[in-house]
């Protein structure tokens, strides 16, 4: 199958390297020469994978319509804010074409605060069946084929049925799902509260206040996601549960990170400078805030981490609001 993985990043190689590995034709588009010129001369992505020796046979390159020319599947591995504008350019080389087309970015569209598969429905031909895949997977982890379960959803269960068949492997096990608004909605929000678990541990704080956080940066993720049409137990699965326990203590998040460093007393530009990947998270929070708002739903966590990001908060302070907050029932 001729594969086009659409984004260099850490997760676009990633992918990209499994399904070479599985001996597929795949072609990597990425916007940095460097990227391109490590993969193809060294077989390397040093800017996003350092470290990764990855498949002889992924090829990368600078030119989009080239990447896409009889691509069967096309993986949307762009950042979030990123994917209106890379996908229309690739939408117009796709003609008369149909491939299935796999959103893999975790976030949303800060300007229309939209899910990913939405800006693809909007800008991709009419009749273009799409999907997204999300859940608990460091790319540095799927590189080193460390056993990963994720989930692919599509509105039409077949679409999901042959993403699944697309990425799966012996160590990348795919289950399939209808729940797109609930995959992506928890792909994109853990991130959030992956921001808030890295501030306490840059606290200082111990493993009490991070569980309460985690729990209830879920029951806060599944109220907003209900409320814009997600079933309530996709947050429990893998793409909810699974994903935010992996972002929120996995060394190797880079939200998490992020909010350590803030924690420990950095600025968000102070604790962004010189980081060539993208911290979704960031972005994110904006724009669950303008979610929560538009749909009427309380999102005391988000808007905390918000006000520590945006408005220079001091995070015990924004710590000491919350758990100041009316007491209530757990169930709301």
């Amino acid at each position: 199958m001729r594969i086009a993985v659409i984004g260099g990043g850490a997760w676009g190689t990633a992918l990209a390297d499994l399904l070479a590995r599985k001996g597929e034709k795949v072609t990597l588009w990425a916007r940095e020469s460097e990227v391109i010129e490590g993969i193809n001369r060294r077989h390397r992505n040093d800017m996003f994978l350092p470290g990764a020796e990855l498949a002889p046979g992924l090829r990368a390159e600078a030119d989009l319509d080239a990447a896409l020319r009889g691509a069967e599947t096309i993986v949307s591995a762009a950042p979030s804010h990123a994917v209106r504008s890379v996908m229309t350019h690739a939408a117009a080389a796709l003609s008369d074409a149909r491939p299935l087309v796999v959103s893999a970015s975790k976030g949303l569209d800060p300007d229309r605060l939209e899910r990913p598969s939405s800006v693809l429905g909007e800008v991709l031909p009419a009749g273009t069946p799409v999907a997204v895949i999300s859940g608990p997977s460091f790319a540095w982890e799927v590189f080193q084929r460390q056993p990963t379960a994720v989930v692919a959803a599509a509105t039409d269960h077949e679409v999901a049925q042959r993403t699944q068949r697309v990425f799966s492997t012996n160590y990348f096990r795919v289950y399939s799902h209808t729940d797109v608004v609930g995959v992506e909605l928890a792909g994109a929000l853990k991130n959030v509260i992956a921001l808030a678990a890295g501030i306490l541990e840059g606290l200082g704080l111990g493993f009490n206040p991070r569980a309460a956080l985690i729990t209830r940066g879920l029951a806060e993720i599944t109220r907003l996601g209900v409320a814009l049409g997600a079933q309530p137990m996709t947050f429990a699965g893998l793409a909810g549960m699974g994903d935010l326990i992996l972002t929120a203590t996995g060394a190797l998040s880079r939200n998490r990170t992020l909010g350590v460093a803030l924690g420990q007393g950095q600025t968000l530009a102070q604790a962004l400078a010189g980081k060539a990947a993208v911290v979704e998270g960031v972005n994110t929070t904006r724009t669950a805030v303008a979610l929560g708002e538009r749909h009427g739903v309380e999102l005391p966590i988000s808007r905390e981490v918000a006000n520590i990001l945006f408005k220079n908060k001091p995070p015990r302070q924004a710590i000491a609001d919350l758990m100041e907050r009316e007491l209530k029932a757990e169930g709301r």
